[in-house]
Order: C-alpha cells, then sequence, then structure tokens
C-alpha cells in the first residue's frame, strides 16, 4: 500500500513544532531539562513506531494518517475535537506550572518514575498497534478494510489496552514534567476518554459482529479487576 511519504514527515514535523512551543514558550526557557527529556522520550517512540508501522503494517499507517472519514460517528467528531483542545491546554499548564512560575516542587524521584511510566506506556502502545489492525483514530466500523473483532494480546486482559496506556502516557508524562497540576488537568483527560470508551463500545456491539460475545469474555475496559 503506497504512503505519502511527504504528508507523513510533515504531520510528524508539525507535531514536534505543535509540542515543543505548547512546551518551550509556556515554560518561558529551552533550558529545561525535563521538557527535552519528554520530547526525546516522545518522538524517539513517534518515530519508531512510524518507521515499524511503514514496514508492517502501512495500511493501519494510512488509517491514522487519515484526518476525518464521512463514516466517522458525529458524536466522535464533537469528542475528538474537545480532547484536542483539553490536551494542548494540558500541554500549556505543565510548563507554566512545573518551568515559569515553578508552583509544584515535585521530588526528582518522582520524576524518574514518571519516565519509567512514559516508557511502559510506550511498551503497551507497541504491544496494542502490534495486535490490532483496525487501530484507527477515528470511531467507525471499518468495512472498506474488512474489521475484524481482536481479542489477542492485550485485547485479552482489557477491552481498550490503547486507552489504558494513554491512561499510563498522562500520569507518566505530568510526573516527568513535574506538575501536580498536571496529575489534576490529566483526570479531565481521563474522564473524556472513559466516556468515549464507553460511547465506542456501543457502536462496537451493535454495528461489528462478534463484538457482543467479545464483551462477555474480556469484563474490563481499561483497568484489570478495577473497570
Amino acid at each position: 500500500m503506497a504512503i505519502n511519504v511527504k504528508l507523513l514527515v510533515g504531520q510528524v514535523a508539525f507535531l514536534f513544532l505543535s509540542f515543543a512551543l505548547a512546551l518551550f514558550l509556556s515554560a518561558g526557557t529551552i533550558a529545561w531539562f525535563a521538557g527535552w527529556a519528554f520530547m526525546v522520550l516522545f518522538f524517539s517512540f513517534v518515530i519508531a513506531l512510524t518507521l515499524w508501522l511503514l514496514r508492517y503494517n502501512p495500511g493501519l499507517l494510512k488509517e491514522r494518517m487519515t484526518v476525518s472519514r464521512a463514516d466517522q460517528k458525529a458524536w466522535d467528531k464533537v469528542f475528538f475535537a474537545v480532547m484536542n483542545v483539553v490536551f494542548f491546554g494540558w500541554l500549556i499548564l505543565m510548563p507554566l506550572d512545573a518551568a515559569r512560575f515553578r508552583w509544584s516542587q515535585m521530588p526528582i524521584w518522582f520524576q524518574i518514575v514518571g519516565a519509567i511510566a512514559l516508557v511502559c506506556s510506550f511498551y503497551l502502545f507497541y504491544l496494542t498497534f502490534r495486535e490490532n489492525s483496525y487501530l484507527s483514530p477515528m470511531v467507525r466500523i471499518q468495512g472498506d478494510r474488512g474489521q475484524t473483532v481482536v481479542s489477542s494480546g492485550p485485547y485479552h486482559y482489557v477491552r481498550h489496552p490503547m486507552y489504558a496506556a494513554a491512561l499510563l502516557f498522562l500520569l507518566g508524562t505530568a510526573l516527568l514534567l513535574g506538575s501536580w497540576y498536571g496529575l489534576l488537568w490529566g483526570l479531565i483527560l481521563v474522564l473524556i476518554i472513559a466516556r468515549r470508551a464507553v460511547l465506542e463500545e456501543r457502536t462496537l456491539r451493535d454495528e461489528l459482529q462478534g463484538y457482543d460475545a467479545y464483551m462477555t469474555k474480556v469484563k474490563y475496559r481499561l483497568i484489570p479487576l478495577v473497570w
């Protein structure tokens, strides 16, 4: 499957610029070690995962490069827009808190734990991408790609391992950047993710053959034995 490499490079470059501006303009300095540590870890993973998808699953990469589709659920377009606004608000808040105004005073070992949690989230993201070739950023039934129920790998334990990885990512990022307010703001993102998971399940249960049976086998959405 042909991938528009120029578009792909442009999307990654735009993401890097967006993150860098949100973090370092808000911090008021580029001499912020935690900010650079996050950028190096995050974009090393983004580039590595992109190259892996380009080689092993270009169909999924092309799906994730697509901004919108006509069959995306209308409610999901609203969730997607709200999520982006809240997410970038979170990225702006944390450097204001931890670097510019120094409202938060977080022990260095908490930040180290955050870096470890962030790397763990990347590994869970990778396992999820490896297992699920239908991991679209949009809530839609991918009849054009022959979507089927995935129940192996991390999907054997929770129904939404991508969202579970996102929770670990939010925790790890806020700790690494040294922002207690980032942890609090992250709770808003957690609620949005949880609500989207519920609505997405309704779509999958109603429109994807076999998903209702999968739900009876795998009881938990995001966290085993919890929810």
